[in-house]
């Protein structure tokens, strides 16, 4: 069992650091994956490979299938996350530029909090609450400063919504998964999931990849293998030491480090009012993960273990894994 407590999360939150730098090195990579691999055929094939990988790490770490229980929050993040949002975010991005991407998308935190807060009874924090209003203004910033001046299309935008739609709805329903599964087991198989949805794509796959160069393949291996593989792994691990709201408002720190890293990868020099929106996306993430504030003087163990995201200790059910 892992006992909660400041050990616990500090692994968590290196976890979640690790999420959102693979993360944000994704989009760098999708830039030149996607212009030589249509939306589906990408997504098949970094689901493709990040099966691949997990699967081995299945065999070598010898788990086996996800309890029952875990099965409906699995298949519906596979489904909606792995699935559909993959599809959804590569097509839209080729429909809009990468400011009204960037903003749209980042709806996804916002309804990730509205939804835990209503479904999963995590509430709906006063920190939390701020430190997204924070980051959201700073994505505004962000996907104005990165606008080309209106080359939206209505379709793009759309599947923009779709995409943090569906990437909200997949969060929300891995969280009680982790209950029952290990991170490793709700990653591999939500990632199996995705890649059997995306299975009519493997004819474009093929086709793509027979005209594709070797980097665009080599990055679409590599999005497979790290901001899949790695990346939805860690992600998963601290999912199931926090709440959904606070994990969803870490993602607000993408925007900014993918504005560093096309700078450094891309020579993509940004303006004054990217970096200011960045250090805003960061600061609301601060905000959103602090600790403290107003209603915690006096309150008792488990009403402040519940406001840190993390749940009170309590006997389990024989069988169940240990504690999160």
């Amino acid at each position: 069992m892992i006992g909660s407590g400041e050990g616990t999360d500090r692994r968590a939150l290196v976890a979640a650091g690790i999420t959102v730098v693979l993360w944000a090195s994704a989009f760098v990579s999708i830039r030149d994956a996607a212009e030589h691999y249509g939306p589906g055929a990408l997504a098949l094939g970094r689901l493709a490979a990040g099966a691949v990988a997990l699967a081995l790490i299945l065999v070598l770490r010898r788990e086996g299938l996800p309890p029952r229980a875990a099965w409906p929050g699995i298949a519906a993040s596979g489904v909606l996350w792995f699935g559909v949002y993959m599809v959804a975010l590569n097509w839209g991005e080729q429909k809009v530029d990468a400011g009204t991407a960037a903003l749209v998308v980042n709806v996804g935190p916002i309804l990730i909090a509205l939804l835990s807060g209503w479904v999963l009874k995590e509430g709906f924090p006063p920190g939390l609450m701020a430190g997204m209003a924070v980051s959201f203004a700073g994505a505004i910033v962000v996907g104005i400063s990165m606008s080309d001046g209106g080359s939206s299309s209505l379709l793009g935008v759309l599947l923009c919504l779709v995409a943090a739609a569906t990437y909200a709805g997949g969060v929300v329903s891995q969280k009680p998964a982790l209950r029952h599964a290990s991170p490793l087991q709700a990653t591999a198989f939500g990632c199996i999931t995705g890649a059997v949805l995306c299975l009519p794509f493997t004819g474009q796959l093929i086709h793509d990849a027979a005209s594709a160069p070797w980097s665009a393949t080599a990055n679409m291996i590599y999005l497979g293998i790290f901001p899949t593989a790695l990346a939805f792994t860690t992600w998963a691990y601290a999912l199931a030491r926090t709440t959904a709201g606070r994990m969803g408002a870490t993602t607000y720190a993408v925007p900014a480090l993918v504005v560093l890293m096309s700078w450094l990868a891309l020579g993509e020099v940004p303006g004054l009012l990217t970096l200011l929106g960045g250090a805003l996306c960061l600061a609301g993430v601060a905000v959103s993960r602090r600790r403290g504030g107003a209603g915690r003087r006096g309150a008792p163990p488990s009403a402040v273990a519940a406001q840190d995201g993390v749940e009170p200790q309590k006997p389990e059910p024989k069988g169940t894994p240990g504690s999160r």
